[in-house]
């Protein structure tokens, strides 16, 4: 049980998945209006490692149909993309009529990592700030929702989320060289994220930041405000009525001892 705090100041108790569950089946509801209404949606996820994009992403798409709702995490650039126009590589990923697409990272690397790492010139820095608000409204006015988030952990809980991953076997991977290095930059980082919403926190395709030192709230908020941003209206869902199996008595099966079947250890 979690415990919230009103506008009055006194403590309010919510069970998170009893509010997952409801806005699960939101969810459902507004996947199936995207698909019916043809519309294309794109939400991106940002911020610090270990601030809980993934939590929530896993979360968003628990209950929808992975043909409609897709991922997008990409790794490192090959040699080819690096000499592709910068948005070339993401572009190929964006929805078609119909579809939800989630980027776990986007575009926004070269205005974190890759500047703060000197993964890029300091021109190709600059020519990202000056084309990416223009590129995000040629998305929006090519008819594709674009919603941006920014997951904004505090330095004392991204320091005990460290600490859990390196001392937990099932979440080591998550813990990677890079994570180390980004440690000793963490005034570069802060740099590059104020001066990415200076530049990109536009009219048409704001930053909307989440208070994400509580991950089971970031996660609710944050698929709370998609949802009111995206103008859905619940279908009306035709009842299916499984049709009778048909008579297979003239068929034989071959013995079951034909078939190798899977040690029942449980």
């Amino acid at each position: 049980m979690e415990k919230s705090t009103s506008e009055n100041g006194k403590q309010k108790k919510f069970n998170y998945e009893k509010e997952l569950a409801k806005l699960h089946t939101e969810l459902v509801h507004m996947q199936e209006w995207v698909k019916n209404k043809g519309l294309k949606v794109v939400v991106l996820f940002e911020g610090r490692d270990a601030s809980g994009k993934g939590g929530t992403i896993k979360r968003f798409t628990e209950p929808l149909n992975p043909r409609i709702c897709k991922v997008v995490a990409l790794g490192v650039p090959t040699e080819r993309e690096k000499s592709q126009w910068y948005f070339q590589r993401y572009v190929q990923y964006l929805p078609a009529a119909g579809e939800i697409v989630l980027f776990d990272r986007s575009w926004y690397n070269r205005a974190g990592v890759e500047k703060v790492m000197g993964f890029c010139t300091n021109d190709e820095y600059d020519e990202f700030l000056r084309s990416c608000p223009e590129f995000e409204r040629m998305l929006v006015r090519s008819g594709i929702i674009v919603l941006k988030y920014w997951f904004s952990v505090s330095d004392e809980e991204q320091e005990r989320r460290f600490k859990n991953r390196i001392s937990n076997p099932l979440k080591r991977w998550k813990f990677s060289p890079m994570d180390l290095e980004s440690r000793s930059r963490w005034m570069e980082y802060s740099k590059a994220k104020d001066q990415m919403f200076a530049h990109t926190d536009t009219k048409q395709v704001p930053w909307f930041v989440v208070n994400s030192d509580n991950k089971k709230k970031a996660r609710l908020n944050c698929i709370s405000h998609v949802l009111s941003n995206i103008p859905y209206q619940k279908m009306n869902i035709k009842p299916i009525e499984l049709p009778p199996l048909p008579d297979n008595k003239a068929y034989v099966r071959p013995p079951m001892d034909y078939q190798t079947f899977v040690p029942e250890k449980f």
